[in-house]
């Protein structure tokens, strides 16, 4: 197949995109594809420099313009199969706020949360009954670009003027103790959980993606109760935000053993740091037998 690994972009996760790209082009099969890179640093870029005549497009993009449908849109309008979600449940799960509206409607677990989208209109009182610390983020935000675990009233405006340099819409969620874990859903199938530990305050930018202060990750065997729960929830998330291809979707299990849903992640990274490369590791898929399955079930969606 003649391959184009789509990546780069105008979002705040640039860089973390372009290590992705670079990571998947390396590893893709030169002698059974013809592959190229297509680097994007404008909104029109791909208009450009994409060729008509390519049979798939692997997305190695993350954040706007590339994850929320837009870039999704233009290939199904050129006929161009490619990797991941379509453009209505890309830009769903883009946005922190709807998913979390749809997973409250279905009675999924995640944690309480408002969203602000000026200094002007930030609620105290609404975040006084959050309970301090909370998390302020962008609300189409990733790879917790501009979030902050923020301890009290003093904290907040800074905070919430920082994530509205990078989004129009501010998210503030209630703060659940507890250790990060995430599932990697492929095609439908729940592969091995993995859990997160940082010696940060929080799985952070640093953390994900930092030499000097990477988190602990590893496969874990959990308690049958917990392990088939988070299943269960990772599974009627696919099935309610009607994903194809891959997604994956992380969870903070409290000290009670109760999982909440964060967000899921349409376009995870595929990075060395990277979370589903290690989840299909467990069971025997090295990363150039992943790419292939990748593309494998989505072109089989595009079908």
């Amino acid at each position: 197949m003649k391959i184009a690994v789509i990546m780069g972009g105008i979002s705040s996760e640039r860089e973390v995109s372009l290590d992705s790209g670079n990571e998947i082009y390396k590893y893709l099969d030169k002698e059974k594809h013809d592959v190229s890179k297509v680097i994007l640093d404008t909104k029109s870029d791909i208009l450009e420099k994409l060729d008509r005549d390519t049979d798939f497009a692997f997305l190695a993009l993350h954040g706007k313009y590339g994850e929320d449908g837009v870039v999704q849109c233009i290939l199904d309008s050129l006929d161009i199969p490619y990797s991941g979600c379509n453009p209505l449940t890309s830009g769903i799960l883009m946005d922190k706020n709807y998913t979390k509206i749809i997973l409250h409607g279905e009675d999924l677990p995640t944690a309480p949360w408002i969203v602000v989208k000026s200094i002007d209109k930030i609620d105290y009182d609404k975040i006084d009954e959050l309970g301090y610390p909370v998390f302020i983020k962008p609300n189409s935000g990733g790879s917790s670009v501009a979030t902050f675990k923020v301890k009290s009233k003093e904290e907040v405006e800074e905070a919430v003027k920082k994530g509205l340099e990078v989004d129009e819409c501010v998210m503030i969620e209630k703060y659940v103790k507890g250790v990060e874990h995430t599932s990697f859903v492929l095609n439908g199938e729940v592969y091995p959980t993995i859990r997160i530990v940082s010696d940060q305050e929080f799985y952070d930018y640093e953390a994900k993606y930092s030499d000097d202060h990477p988190a602990h990750k590893e496969i874990v065997e959990l308690d049958k109760d917990l392990q088939e729960e988070i299943n269960s929830i990772s599974k009627k998330c696919w099935d309610i935000f009607n994903c194809k291809g891959y997604v994956r979707v992380d969870f903070i299990v409290d000290e009670e053993n109760k999982p909440y849903v964060l967000e899921l992640n349409t376009l995870p990274g595929m990075t060395s740091h990277s979370l589903i490369p290690m989840s299909a590791r467990s069971r025997g898929i090295e990363y150039p037998q992943l790419l292939e399955k990748l593309m494998e079930v989505s072109l089989e969606d595009n079908n």
